[in-house]
Parts: C-alpha cells; structure tokens; sequence
C-alpha cells in the first residue's frame, strides 16, 4: 500500500520518510485533451505511475499540484496554465520542506514536456544548495518507447494518453464520440521536431499540431491492454532510476578511494 503523505499522519510521515530516505512526486497538468479524454490526463497517469514507483521502492508518495506550465493549451476550454515562475516555486518549496523533513532522494515522475525545463531547473538548483538527489523521470517518454514497437503512439490524446486514463479510470474515456484515427498533414513531423535530444524547434500554440487540439489513434488503446500499463510503465521508470543511483553510487565509492 502507498504510503501516502497526505493520507499518513505527522508520527507516520516522520517514520516513512527516516525509514526510506526516498519521495516521489507526481508532476502532470490539466489540459484539454479532446472530446474523449479528461483534462487531467497528465496529472492522472503521473499519479499512477508515481505511486506505483513508490511502492516498490518503499518510498514515501508525495501529491503535488495537478496545474503545470501548459501555455500552448491556454484558451482552450478546461486548459489552465501556470507561469514558470509560479510552478517553479511551489514546486521548489514543496521539495525544500520535504528535504527538510528527512528526504534525501526526491524523484519527480512527470507525464507533461512543458514542464520539464522548470523541473530541471528548480532539481538542480536545490540539489547544489542541498545534500541531496534529484531524479527525474520522464514517464510519458518511458511509455513511447515501450509501447511504440506494439503500435503504441504518445500523441495529445492518442492512443498511449488514452491508455493511462483506461488503466485510470476506464469511465472517464470517451472514445465513442471519435470516428476515425486523426492524421493531420505534418503534426508527426512537428512532434519529432520538438523532441529531438539534439536540435529541435518549439510549438507554442496546439493547433500547429491539429486544429481540433488533438490527434492520432485513441481506438489502440483497449482494457484489456490496459491492466498492466501501470507496471509496464513503472517498470521502465525504475530501470532508469536504477542506473541514476548506480551512477552516484560510482561516483560517491570513487570519492571516497580518492580521500582515504
């Protein structure tokens, strides 16, 4: 079961957070995602993953705010956006106060790109002031890859987004009232370009990628593959950490053969 900050009492949190040393924190939005999938998309598959991670690792689950930086949603109905400068800090003080309270490991497990450059920031900011690890976790990129060899497409509201809400809560999806899968001309080609590891471009309105604020092929996705998203996904995420710690563990033995 997650142990759960919101749901432990003061005594418990001290004990969980002592007894591992490890916090994860969702980090998602709240979007349009079209006729047929919720707002909080983001906000609820980073909270399925996250808590799955958590457990696992015996770590504490921290919620956070379900908002993140969406500017090219806004105006679209349901969209909210916050400034980078108001999800910085709130993300900021919500990790100083869990370091604070004993964390020495925070993971933030994210399922929205237009928040990745204020969690960088704000992780590697508070791991120089403080003694401290920050990994990030890209679930909805752990997902693409996973998924794609199945046929699986991380589009706005495709078929990998609709399978985290099916695994969610399979009466949110809406599927029926989509016809057929949506290709508009180049919006594959602007998802490549804006996330490129190497040289990419920037998109900051949605309807660059489809006039209607989403596309692809939501039919994909099904219950049935569904029910183990969540440990496929989680899975991923914890092989990646794996090498993080193993990396910091390297470096700290190296250190201290250098000093003794």
């Amino acid at each position: 079961m997650t142990n759960d900050l919101a749901r432990m009492t003061s005594p418990e949190a001290r004990a969980a957070i002592e007894r591992s040393g490890i916090v994860v924190l969702p980090i998602g939005s709240i979007e349009q995602h079209g006729p047929h999938l919720p707002n909080g998309t983001d906000t609820m598959a980073a909270e399925l993953v996250a808590k799955e991670v958590a457990d696992r690792l015996g770590a504490v689950y921290a919620p956070f705010c379900p908002y993140g930086v969406t500017p090219i949603h806004a105006g679209h109905p349901g969209s909210v956006t916050l400034r980078r400068s108001t999800f910085e800090a709130l993300l900021e003080d919500v990790c100083t106060e869990l370091i604070s309270g004993g964390a020495g490991t925070v993971i933030l497990v994210n399922w929205h790109e237009g928040n990745i450059a204020s969690m960088n920031a704000v992780a590697t900011d508070l791991q120089d002031r403080h003694d401290v690890t920050f990994i990030a976790a890209q679930a909805c990129y752990t997902a693409q890859r996973l998924y794609r060899p199945e046929g699986g497409e991380l589009t706005h509201g495709g078929g990998i987004e609709t399978l985290a809400i099916l695994a969610y809560d399979e009466s949110l999806v809406k599927t029926e009232v989509v016809g057929e899968p949506t290709r508009p001309a180049g919006a594959l080609e602007m998802d490549e370009m804006r996330r490129s590891p190497e040289v990419y471009g920037f998109i900051t309105d949605v309807t660059e990628l489809a006039d209607d604020g989403w596309y692809g092929n939501p039919h994909w996705a099904t219950v049935e593959r569904s029910k183990d998203f969540t440990d496929v996904v989680a899975t991923g995420v914890l092989a990646g950490i794996d090498v993080v710690m193993n990396a910091r563990r390297t470096r700290a033995t190296n250190e201290s053969k250098e000093t003794a």
